[in-house]
């Protein structure tokens, strides 16, 4: 999400209880006379009695802070010597569990808590985390314009970055998990692996209302030396996760390159609004995405990362965080378990690169962007309400009338204009689809669905007018 990294790492204290025992090595008793006084008798015999206190009471507390240690339910952990792996001793001396490193999961963990070294988490997870790069060119205000002075805006060639993850392959490609808004508006798209190898993806699938994307590199294209070093990620439950549970955020920050921040859970099922203030689900509002909340550090260009859990498994997304003088600590990341449909879904999408100039396709409409806040005013469902029609122009001819409100494209949820734009970039004039409109009906609306064959860009005399409801991106990062 587009702020300088406020970048800390949440260390959590292992308390290692232990206790030291000593022996009582008695040096020779002196030789004495048979005879001795009753004085240095009754001092020996003390001295007896202190000795033997003093090892009854180091056995009965040894006996009762095991006895704690049990009810308490700590585990006692021994480092191996030999292979230094960590090894847990269950409270009543059982058999000793030996934990490795499978893939990118430590899938071996028996412990509850998980594994409490980072190091660990990152070297299993780090092959399967991407760095990716966005390179666009954007139309950007004249400086003077602002003030009322005139001036044309210009064409600016911006990159900016983000962060993915290894979600799978087909026959033909491997498969990538990042956040809609990293590869949103992008001429040219650049994954780069644990080897520092980059190549160049094409856009899967997207959904902008949950702010995921799919992005896919064919597999003919990635070299045998950087398929040898790369992993799939391991998913974990997101559901499964606890208020104040330790979690590793792993992403591109800054676009410096991956680096390793962690925390806790903070909270689950938050929501956001566009202002990134955090609302609380007890609005009601179900439609609305939620998010895990955590104190580990999400940084510009930590978007579409990895939130993993102690066992090397991702259970969120990464997403956004809250960037203020009075804010620290709160990222939001998006639960992996609650949009693994989604994912599934833009995974079987046929891949798309933006066509040529000569090939653009338009609708043949001019519209306007109806998001939540205008349609709660004034009823009117969110997605691109159609100001007018071209007349002759492909939306005519497909039923398509001023006032309905466009909100699928071919598959797709549409929240805007620029996003239909966006769409639009990657299909050809000639080809047909799929339109879902929102139709008034006495009063209401209701669903309509037709079929559009796109008309050439340069046929329509609307496209400018609706090109200039884009707005210009100002920040680099994603």
């Amino acid at each position: 999400m587009s702020g300088y990294p406020n970048d800390f790492e949440n260390r959590d204290k292992m308390y290692q209880h232990s206790s030291q025992s000593g022996e009582w090595n008695q040096a020779p008793a002196p030789k004495v006379e048979k005879q001795r006084s009753g004085r240095t008798g009754r001092v020996v015999k003390k001295i007896g009695a202190i000795a033997l206190s003093a090892v009854l009471f180091g056995s009965v507390a040894a006996g009762t802070f095991q006895a704690m240690n049990y009810a308490a339910g700590y585990t006692s952990y021994t480092v191996s010597a030999k292979d230094g792996t960590l090894s847990k001793t269950s409270p009543s001396g059982g058999q000793e569990l030996q934990n490795e490193l499978q893939t990118t999961a430590l899938s071996a963990m028996e412990t509850e808590r998980g594994s409490l070294d980072v190091s660990d988490i990152a070297e299993s997870v780090m092959p399967s985390i991407v760095s990716i790069t966005n390179k666009s060119v954007q139309e950007i205000r004249n400086y003077f314009s602002m003030f009322g002075y005139g001036g044309r805006s210009q064409l600016m060639e911006t990159e900016s970055a983000g962060s993915g993850f290894i979600i799978g392959k087909n026959e033909d490609e491997l498969l990538i998990v990042t956040n809609c808004h990293v590869v949103e508006n992008a001429d040219t798209i650049s994954v780069c692996f644990i080897d520092d190898q980059a190549y160049e993806a094409d856009i899967k699938g997207t959904d902008s209302v949950n702010d995921l994307a799919v992005i896919a590199i064919p597999l003919n294209s990635i070299s045998t030396d950087t398929m040898a070093q790369i992993k799939i990620a391991a998913i974990g439950d997101s559901d499964a996760l606890k208020v104040g549970e330790q979690v590793v955020a792993i992403g591109n920050a800054l676009g410096y390159g991956q680096s390793v921040t962690t925390g806790i859970v903070s909270a689950k099922n938050r929501t956001i609004n566009d202002g990134n203030s955090m609302v609380n689900t007890s609005t009601g509002d179900e439609e609305m995405p939620t998010y895990i909340q955590t104190d580990a550090a999400i940084n510009p260009g930590n978007s579409g990362g990895a939130l993993v859990n102690m066992n090397g498994e991702v259970v969120g997304i990464n997403s956004a965080k809250m960037s203020s003088t009075e804010v620290e600590g709160m990222g939001y990341a998006i639960p992996i378990s609650g949009v693994s449909d989604i994912i599934e879904t833009l995974m079987n999408e046929t891949s798309r690169t933006k066509v040529e100039e000569s090939r653009k396709s338009n609708i043949g409409i001019s519209g306007v962007t109806v998001d939540e806040s205008v349609s709660q005013i004034y009823g009117i469902p969110a997605g691109v309400f159609i100001a007018d029609v071209t007349a002759g122009g492909a939306a005519e001819e497909a039923g398509i009338a001023k006032g309905d409100v466009i909100t699928e494209f071919d598959g797709r949820t549409v929240t805007g204009v620029e996003e239909l734009q966006e769409i639009l970039q990657y299909y050809a004039a000639g080809e047909t689809v799929e339109i879902t409109l929102k139709v008034p009906d006495t009063g209401e609306y209701s669903d309509k669905t037709v079929s559009l064959t796109l008309g050439h860009a340069t046929d329509s005399e609307n496209i400018e007018e609706t090109e200039t409801l884009k707005m210009p991106v100002f920040g680099i990062y994603r």
